[in-house]
């Protein structure tokens, strides 16, 4: 794996881990406070298989820069646009399918929207399928319930404790990709390299953001990959689901039942097998 420093405008560098190989290219997009090392098990599968792979860390995460603005969707947009440009630079061949987790799948439909040139196929896993607003008409409610946790000053232990803990069927890698959300600190407690106001900004975005609007602008196959299990929360997704289906052009959905909201994390060879699946024979073929 080799890792780059990816310049997406004066400010702000990502860092993005690339997987060499001689098969289509999968570009590979965290969630809201995670990081890329979450997408490592995927990430060497689909390498496995012959794909090129690259893993980015976006702004305010992980290790790339933690700019003071550029979290809305267009900005977002604009520095995967940079990060593939860079790769097409540097031997990749062709425009790679994108795949998000989370709010990482919004993201990715939003790049799609504005950047269909630089885009196969898009990949919204777990995300990209419901509208914030329409469940929190008010942006206090939204934010008071979806906040982040204030953790500060939890010693790091008693955190890894509780990783492995909530998730005993995960692999090692696994773990250790959850933990790369969080900065250690020298007196043995953490923080998460996404600071809460940055957090509470992205999420803000993320309240405004409309996926059938963004949707209904694709031009190229969208895969959705949900994680079913929680019955309130299914049948919200399957009614997303629904609606997407109405103004997407060529779309599939695949449910991980029951699967966590990290699919990729507790799935990696089942996720990544799909993957490779529909590029060489499915939606993105």
């Amino acid at each position: 794996m080799n890792t780059a420093s990816v310049k997406v405008s004066d400010d702000c560098h990502l860092v993005v881990d690339i997987l060499d190989g001689d098969q289509e290219g999968v570009l590979l997009v965290h969630g809201l406070a995670s990081n890329a090392r979450l997408w490592d098990g995927v990430a060497e599968e689909l390498n496995k298989f012959g794909h090129r792979v690259a893993i980015v860390d976006q702004r305010g995460h992980g290790r790339s820069e933690k700019t003071q603005a550029g979290y809305d969707f267009a900005t977002l947009s604009h520095d995967l646009a940079k990060v593939v440009n860079y790769l097409k630079d540097n031997s990749w061949d062709s425009e790679p399918v994108v795949v998000g987790q989370s709010w990482g799948a919004s993201v990715v439909e939003s790049f799609a929207a504005f950047y269909p040139k630089l885009v196969k196929g898009v990949v919204a896993v777990d995300g990209g399928i419901t509208a914030l607003a329409e469940k929190f008409p008010e942006w206090a409610e939204c934010s008071y319930i979806l906040a982040p946790p204030n953790m500060l000053g939890i010693p790091w232990d008693r955190f890894e404790s509780l990783i492995r803990s909530n998730h005993p069927d995960w692999s090692e890698q696994a773990v250790q990709g959850v933990l790369a959300n969080m900065e250690k600190l020298p007196d043995g407690t953490f923080r998460p390299w996404l600071s809460r106001d940055r957090h509470l900004e992205i999420l803000w975005h993320l309240w405004q953001h409309n996926p059938f609007d963004v949707c209904s602008r694709l031009r190229v196959p969208i895969l959705f990959v949900p994680a079913g299990g929680d019955p309130v929360r299914d049948r919200e997704k399957t009614a997303g689901l629904e609606r997407l289906s109405e103004v997407v052009q060529n779309s599939k959905i695949v449910w991980f039942n029951p699967a966590d909201h990290d699919i990729h994390a507790q799935y990696p060879k089942q996720l990544s097998d799909l993957l490779h699946n529909e590029i060489s024979t499915g939606i993105f073929s």
